[in-house]
């Protein structure tokens, strides 16, 4: 079977619908140690829109592969990293947002993938587990790991799709609203503040 061709059905149907699946990942940025050279001007938008100098970069192509060297510090910060220098940019949200998502079985079993705005196709699990906060004025920000440190903020039409899946649970005593995927319970909030 081609090793391009992704095992988990959500995510090989998320891949048709672009068309062709990407042939290169990301880079392997956690096994480069540049120096680093400062900030630069570009910065991520909230709604996953890249900008240097102030100015949208409108090439989608650009932008697919900034985000393939994007890598999380331990501080938190988001930087820009090749083999010999790493720059610092600023993200005001999350460097992704999940777009597109693909929803097999329910419960236990259910399997949920997204794709990201630079097409990234991730499965939720172990490894890309959900997260929720709370956002100003209650409302809810679910995010899902990519990769390492780096999180796509759920767009909101999607996240009304993860709520209508959402169950209750009881763990450790007590009751908890969240959606089951990949394996595991992603926590959403205690049932009795939901």
């Amino acid at each position: 079977m081609d090793d391009d061709i992704p095992q988990d059905p959500t995510l090989a149907r998320l891949g048709a619908a672009l068309g062709s699946l990407p042939k290169r990942g990301p880079a392997p940025v956690d096994q480069w140690n540049p120096p680093y050279c400062g900030a630069i001007d570009i910065r991520i938008a909230a709604d996953g829109t890249w900008f240097h100098n102030g100015s949208p970069i409108r090439r989608d192509r650009m932008v697919r592969l900034f985000a393939s060297i994007l890598r999380a510090e331990p501080d938190g910060s988001i930087r820009l990293v090749t083999p010999v220098e790493s720059v610092g940019i600023a993200v005001e949200d999350a460097p992704f947002v999940a777009v597109e998502m693909a929803v097999d079985g329910d419960g236990a079993g259910r399997r949920i993938s997204f794709r990201t705005n630079v097409d990234d196709l991730v499965a939720v699990g172990p490894e890309h587990p959900l997260r929720f906060e709370e956002a100003q004025a209650g409302a809810l920000k679910p995010y899902l790991r990519v990769r390492g440190g780096l999180w796509a903020l759920v767009s909101r039409a999607l996240t009304y799709d993860l709520v209508a899946m959402a169950e209750e649970r009881e763990i450790d005593g007590r009751t908890w609203l969240g959606v089951a995927a990949g394996g595991a319970f992603h926590r959403i909030a205690p049932a009795e503040a939901a």
